[in-house]
């Protein structure tokens, strides 16, 4: 009900108070989204609550991007004490819905990547805006360690030794430069169907809508694209893969196609090793079992990014710590 209390005091100060409100979605987070319908039209409220979640990394990028030219969510009204904004409401056809109901696939990864190609072209000193912190080794071990702090219990593989834990620690830190191979951009961090919509009414970039940026880092340009095209929540064709890496390298002469391939390498690993462990955390503390739907396809992705040879020694360290009897998790 204290909840309740600020978020009705927030809306009757902006003008909202009486508009009618329901539940549109919630995530991951402790985030949860709102459609409004009043006088005024619709739009959204998100609702943050302090101390789990801070709304000012959203505003500061949401407003960089809007000024950048991409289609973001504008804030119409914000109080971030309370953790809650009010958002342009920018309608429901996300990627997931539009491909569930039969939309051209290829044509929406192709918006999508020309979203991102639009993004790095913009020079790095102009993309990166202030305050946006690089995505540094200390945070990338301690998000590869969620595999061992959460999905080891999870499946009940028995505890590592410290010295298997320095060795994983090692082996990471040896190979997590090797993803700076491809040029730095600001990296959204959760570039992929849920987090987009398809706004056809707008020209050009702008007909790829962004929902999804608050944990925005300064990183490899290889990061956004392989959270599109090795999404953890749906397979996606490999020849359609195939065609949007070459779509985006045609944009990019001058980008060695080697360097980028042990860039993608490295961050692939990286972020479905974190998701990995993020989504036993979801199970084990949060109580929400449902991603653990997605762990077989997660693998999947991890056996294909260990091919590479960068990323033997990990292999090595996978196939004796986390070996093929571990990678099968129920789904519920």
């Amino acid at each position: 009900m204290l909840r309740e209390n600020e978020i009705q005091t927030f809306l009757q100060r902006v003008g909202w108070g009486s508009a009618q409100r329901w539940r549109l979605a919630g995530d991951a987070s402790f985030r949860k989204y709102d459609r409004l319908e009043g006088a005024s039209g619709r739009a959204v409220l998100m609702d943050a609550p302090p101390p789990h979640e801070d709304v000012r990394p959203f505003v500061h990028i949401a407003k960089h991007l809007h000024a950048l030219g991409f289609s973001v969510p504008r804030i119409l009204a914000e109080d971030h004490a309370a953790g809650l904004l009010l958002l342009e409401d920018l309608g429901d056809d996300t990627y997931t819905r539009l491909l569930a109901r039969g939309h051209d696939e290829r044509a929406l990864y192709e918006l999508a990547i020309d979203a991102l190609i639009a993004l790095h072209r913009v020079p790095e000193a102009a993309v990166i805006p202030t305050g946006v912190k690089p995505y540094e080794t200390p945070r990338l071990l301690e998000e590869v360690n969620r595999i061992n702090t959460w999905y080891r219990p999870l499946v009940h593989a028995p505890a590592i030794s410290s010295a298997a834990q320095h060795e994983f620690d090692a082996i990471w830190r040896k190979v997590l430069p090797q993803a700076w191979a491809a040029p730095t951009s600001l990296v959204l961090f959760d570039f992929h169907v849920d987090n987009l919509l398809g706004l056809f009414d707008r020209p050009g970039m702008k007909a790829c809508g962004i929902l999804d940026f608050q944990d925005a880092v300064a990183g490899p340009v290889t990061y956004d694209l392989l959270s599109l095209l090795e999404d953890a929540r749906r397979d996606i064709d490999p020849t359609l893969a195939a065609d949007m890496k070459a779509r985006y390298l045609a944009a990019f002469p001058s980008l060695d196609p080697k360097a980028f391939g042990t860039s993608w390498a490295v961050m692939a690993a990286q972020r479905h090793v974190r998701v990995i462990g993020t989504f036993a955390r979801l199970k084990i503390r949060d109580n929400k079992p449902h991603y653990l739907v997605h762990m077989r396809r997660l693998w999947g992705y991890m056996d294909q990014c260990l091919q590479h040879p960068t990323l033997a020694d990990l292999k090595a360290w996978l196939d004796v710590y986390v070996p093929q009897n571990f990678r099968n998790v129920l789904t519920s």
